[in-house]
């Protein structure tokens, strides 16, 4: 059998690189008790989904778009007190990938100015990765494979080349919609439901480096 060619890994960044989902369950639990207390539970049922897809879909009525400004100074201002903390094991995992010359890139659908307080809290953050890619730089959101693709390109990359690391649906979907690699993280959801969008489930990166995400991958 040919040997598995692995030149880019791909990260998704909240639940992916940071730890950070328990915290957004906090915020979007409070919003949606403010515009939404008959809906018990929807901050479970939103997760993995971008800004735009929960306001299409939770807050688009007249109503509810005049609230949309106000919820987003929330969120900014939540987000720029959080603590982001990383998942186990990701530091020493990144390190070596780096020291093997593959390419690193966070794939977010973060905006910049959430990624300002990411370097505020780790000065140490854009050395970790070649490139870090943002909302601003997608034309879709995930599911759509589009962002990935742009990543890829970044570094001339093929799909088959290409490892995605995702936590949420919308973006396990659109790693393996790109036809890439996908290793899925059980932070968010649990690892029998993701399974089916990943080639392997792992709950964080303890114990876990280049070679051993190769036999991941090759199994």
């Amino acid at each position: 059998m040919k040997e598995l060619q692995i030149t880019t890994a791909l990260f998704d960044l909240d639940g992916v690189v940071f730890d950070t989902e328990s915290q957004y369950t906090k915020f979007w639990g409070s919003q949606c008790r403010l515009y939404h207390p008959d809906n018990l539970g929807l901050e479970y049922k939103i997760k993995g989904q971008t800004l735009v897809q929960i306001f299409d879909k939770y807050f688009s009525t007249p109503e509810l778009v005049k609230e949309q400004n106000n919820i987003i100074k929330r969120l900014n201002d939540f987000e720029s007190h959080m603590q982001f903390e990383y998942v186990d094991g990701f530091v020493d995992f990144i390190g070596d990938l780096r020291k093997k010359n593959i390419h690193t890139a966070v794939v977010t659908s973060s905006n910049k100015a959430k990624m300002s307080a990411v370097y505020t809290y780790h000065p140490e953050f854009c050395s970790m990765f070649d490139a870090i890619l943002t909302s601003e730089d997608f034309d879709k959101s995930k599911p759509d494979p589009d962002c990935y693709f742009k990543a890829a390109n970044r570094f001339n990359a093929e799909p088959k080349e290409c490892v995605v690391f995702e936590d949420s649906f919308n973006g396990l979907k659109a790693g393996k919609a790109a036809g890439m690699w996908v290793i899925g993280l059980s932070t968010t959801n649990s690892a029998n439901l993701i399974a089916p969008y990943c080639n392997y489930v792992i709950t964080n990166y303890e114990g876990v480096n280049y070679q051993k995400m190769k036999e991941m991958l090759e199994i």
